[in-house]
């Protein structure tokens, strides 16, 4: 009995790794399904192909390369980080790093009034304290003032 127990677990790792190596390998057929989800005859075959290397004591990792060597490297779901795919894995760093100096950039240009360094440069000598607020004062709009677009906003609202 206890050999049967342990057929059937031996049976189910097969069977859940094959699931989890068919989800991620391409259909080569269809291109848009795994071949855990495609029924077509090639899918079929990779399948039953899987479940043999499984049985024969290959690892996940020999299998996934397998695959690659005999249908090419874009019957893998996660392509491999090399020099060809860099720019795909770095994107949402760049794209973020991006975001963040743009962010950066600004919040440095709210706290650098041109008008104060205009006049800082022009005198040869910094703005005391004092004259900077009078400037500030002098320079920043007052609350809820007149956009280009103000106006549009006032007839919507008519």
């Amino acid at each position: 009995m206890e050999g049967g127990e342990d057929q059937v677990k031996k049976e189910r790792l097969v069977e859940a790794r094959a699931r989890n190596i068919s989800h991620n390998v391409r259909c080569t057929e269809c291109g848009s399904q795994s071949i855990e989800d495609s029924q077509a005859d090639i899918a079929i075959l990779l399948r039953k192909l899987i479940r043999d290397e499984i049985k024969a004591g290959k690892s996940d990792k020999e299998i996934y390369t397998k695959l690659e060597d005999d249908f090419g490297e874009t019957v893998l779901y996660a392509p491999k980080f090399d020099m060809q795919t860099a720019a795909l894995w770095l994107s949402p760093l760049i794209v973020a790093g991006a975001a963040g100096g743009l962010w950066a950039y600004k919040k440095h240009r709210q706290k650098t009034n041109v008008h104060i360094m205009a006049l800082n440069l022009i005198r040869g000598i910094p703005l005391t304290p004092k004259e900077k607020e009078t400037m500030l004062e002098v320079l920043t709009p007052p609350p809820g003032g007149t956009s280009s677009l103000s106006w549009w906003r006032r007839w919507l609202q008519q």
